[in-house]
């Protein structure tokens, strides 16, 4: 202990002694910035610190752009806020900036800070601006919606929205009317005077009623957002003054659904989620495919997915596993009203079997049947016309402004090719008046080709592939995707299965990209977006389960996106609070049942009629304790209040099978899964859910009563038969039959099914539902 307090001491001191160096040297430099003068009452502007005789500073922006933009306004903030200033030293005569630095300055407000007045409340994003008055607005059912006349047309999208999700919310109905408002009511206006703020910028005022005022849809959106966070809080919203925006324009998730197929009902509800977390920007990856290795070598057996209904290429996209035309452009007005932009991708040249499945003359036959051959002219025509169909016409598939066209991992001995192939992409979507969004390749395909970088925004990834800096000097904004901070690939045994959040929380910015760290208000820097991968096609992993990793990276992610570096609350602060903040208004991707000091949560003993439970065939009989349900044929059934209930869990119920139950035989149900009496021909007791079949290494014995136990967690399923662990659906792999014999996890996961009780002949007693997994000794002792 002694050695380490000894080493612990040098190291400090050899710390010390370095800064002081550092800084002499930097003192000493003809180079050497001084701070920025201290802002006086009364500054309208920054003044820039005088530099080395021959440079010039240009300031280029701040991490706080409504209070300092790059013209060095000062717009005075609610309270004093320190903020960083971006600048770039210029040598005069020179264009080229020959230092990027940054300086912190405190702005003062407009209003002293008071501790006696309401501290900032809690929400995710953390507000940026707050000045707390006294005493709380409450809610009532005489509160009204009220909007300005003039602005109906703009708001009456969000005024509903709005309206539905308070229901959704706190079961108050409110009315939206036109006028004034009156204490109580919520006042939503486009008539914000600060134009500072931008469009994603808003004021929420909360005293006699709450006022959100902003200068467009999308601010005042976020506003309302806030609103739904504050209720689901507490009943009670703090009175005061917010004035909010973002740090960074682009505050996105990527989502790979070349390669596991994502029902839609799924895709809305993720529009929903990232817009209650004012997220705004949903990047859809809509082809990809397996590994060849995993598929015995054979590129026609390798699993691929295009995920969007074609005429031009009718086998293009998978049968029963895509979306018509109609369906995504209705899942873009939704993400329209809610204030997030659908980004389509259509990854190419790389990671495009598919294509090469449809149209089998365009593959490449030396890099694999994955890639394009980019010395076809055929592959172009192609791709051409994909793109076309969805972008053309007065009625096009692609309503937003920024398409993605991946253009990552292409084979690197043909970089020109490459190169030239992603321009010719670029400039064809954009003929469209389209933005282009592409993946980071240009430092791993170097070539004497020029890509077009005008209206390209680049996701950089992996620096080895696009070096951050290099792309800053080449013109390309970028969006800061590091795979090392940001990628989550389910049970994959690389990258992350779960974001190390607390990491995140406490070092990571969209400034940061893999090791390369850009200055805080860089504007070339326009935002970050982590992404969820879809390596391993059929390891089990379900809806559920990639909702199970992406949602609290949302939370850390959308506070990281919206307010940078700010780590003010520390994370185990933020943690504890963000519990308290789920999904939004009518969701429950999580299956989450019953408070948090709830559980036992479902306790059906069916001893008598519950006017909760609506059946169909279904009789009372003696049971195990007391009266049970009997299912007299497969249709007899028992609807329940509930959907499901996910991880953690304890399902427990005692049943009484005939002995001539089919195979399938079904005992629980919901929209997500089955738990089946019979699983298939096996006779075990099992369960499925987007076509993956699992069973227990159990048979339900027939005529006599059987006590299960059936846990749940994010890892795997257990099955307790009569107080005992008969079977744990853990840690079990797939053998795959590639050269090195690779493992991969089965993901053995269940959302239990509380819907429907039915599709069996027998009688089933006594359904208790925890919301944790119960020990052994608890199993034991029910």
């Amino acid at each position: 202990m002694m050695i380490f307090k000894k080493r612990t001491y040098l190291v400090l001191l050899l710390f010390v002694i370095s800064t002081a160096v550092i800084a002499q040297r930097e003192k000493n430099s003809k180079l050497y910035i001084p701070e920025v003068p201290t802002i006086q009452p009364g500054d309208t502007h920054i003044r820039l610190p005088q530099v080395s005789e021959g440079y010039h500073l240009l300031l280029k922006g701040s991490d706080h752009n409504p209070i300092v933009d790059s013209s060095g306004r000062i717009v005075k903030p609610l309270e004093a806020t320190k903020l960083s200033l971006y600048f770039q030293l210029i040598k005069n005569g020179e264009d080229t900036a020959t230092e990027d630095l940054s300086k912190i300055i405190t702005v003062p407000g407009k209003y002293a800070e008071n501790n006696k007045n309401n501290p900032k409340p809690f929400v995710i994003p953390a507000l940026r601006e707050w000045h707390g008055g006294t005493g709380d607005f409450l809610l009532k059912k005489s509160s009204k919606i009220v909007l300005r006349p003039q602005d109906e047309n703009i708001l009456q999208k969000a005024a509903d929205i709005l309206q539905n999700d308070i229901v959704a919310q706190t079961g108050l109905h409110l009315k939206i009317v036109f006028g004034t408002p009156r204490k109580g009511d919520i006042f939503l206006t486009l008539q914000e005077k600060d134009t500072t703020i931008g469009k994603e910028g808003y004021y929420f005022k909360a005293g006699d009623f709450i006022s959100i005022s902003a200068i467009a849809y999308q601010g005042l959106f976020w506003g309302t957002r806030t609103l739904l966070q504050l209720l689901g809080q507490n009943k009670a919203i703090p009175q005061g003054i917010a004035r909010d925006y973002p740090e960074f324009k682009v505050r996105g998730f990527v989502l790979d659904d070349g390669r596991k197929f994502f029902r839609l009902e799924f895709l809305r509800n993720y529009v929903k989620l990232l817009s209650y977390y004012k997220m705004n920007d949903f990047q859809i990856h809509l082809n990809d495919n397996g590994f060849v290795k995993f598929f015995g070598n054979n590129w026609d057996s390798t699993y691929s997915g295009f995920r969007l209904e074609n005429d031009t290429y009718p086998n293009l996209a998978n049968k029963g596993e895509s979306y018509t035309k109609q369906e995504f452009r209705e899942l873009q007005q939704l993400a329209d009203d809610y204030a997030v932009q659908v980004v389509p991708e259509i990854d190419v040249p790389a990671h495009s079997l598919a294509f090469t499945k449809a149209i089998p003359a365009i593959g490449s036959k030396k890099y694999g049947m994955d890639h394009l051959d980019l010395h076809n002219p055929l592959t172009d025509t192609v791709i051409e016309n994909v793109f076309k169909e969805y972008l053309s016409g007065s009625n096009p598939v692609f309503t937003g402004n920024t398409i993605d066209i991946g253009t990552d991992e292409y084979a690197k001995a043909d970089a020109e090719a490459f190169r030239a192939f992603t321009d010719r992409m670029i400039k064809y979507v954009q003929s469209f008046g389209k933005k282009v969004r592409l993946w980071g390749a240009l430092s791993w395909a170097k070539g004497r080709t020029p890509v077009t970088v005008k209206g390209v925004t680049m996701n950089t990834w992996y620096n080895g592939y696009a070096n951050p800096i290099d792309m800053k000097k080449l013109g390309y904004n970028q969006i800061s995707t590091p795979d090392g901070w940001l990628y989550i690939v389910p049970a994959a045994g690389y990258y992350y299965d779960y974001l190390n959040l607390e990491n995140l929380y406490n070092k990571w910015t969209p400034s940061m990209i893999g090791n390369v760290k850009f200055q805080p208000g860089d504007p070339t820097i326009v935002g970050g977006s982590f992404a969820e991968w879809n390596d391993i096609v059929g390891n089990g992993i379900s809806e559920q389960d990639v909702t199970d990793r992406v949602f609290p990276a949302v939370q850390v992610l959308a506070q990281k996106m919206w307010g940078g570096a700010d780590t003010s609350m520390t994370y185990a602060v933020f943690a504890q609070h963000s519990k308290n903040v789920g999904e939004g208004p009518s969701l429950n991707m999580r299956g989450k049942l019953g408070n948090t000091a709830d559980t036992l949560v479902v306790d059906y003993d069916f001893d008598k009629k519950d006017k909760n439970i609506k059946t169909n065939e279904v009789g009372y009989v003696k049971g195990a304790n007391n009266q049970a349900l009997s299912f007299f044929t497969k249709n007899s059934t028992a609807i329940l209040p509930y959907i499901e209930i996910g991880y953690n869990y304890t399902v427990s119920f005692w049943i009484n099978p005939d002995k001539n139950n089919q195979a399938n035989a079904t005992l629980f149900s919901s929209p997500n899964a089955v738990v089946k009496l019979k699983q298939g021909n096996t006779g075990c007791l099992g369960f499925s859910r987007e076509g993956y079949d699992f069973n227990f290494n159990y048979t339900v014995p027939t005529n006599i009563w059987t006590h299960i136990v059936i846990t749940g967690t994010n890892k795997g399923t257990s099955l307790y038969v009569n107080g005992k662990l008969q079977d744990k659906l853990y840690d079990r792999w797939i053998q795959k039959n590639d050269v090195k014999k690779t493992k991969v996890r089965k993901v053995e996961t269940l959302f239990f099914p509380l819907r429907k009780i039915g599709g069996f002949v027998g009688k089933l007693d006594e359904v208790k539902v925890w919301n944790k997994v119960l020990n052994d000794k608890e199993i034991s002792a029910l």
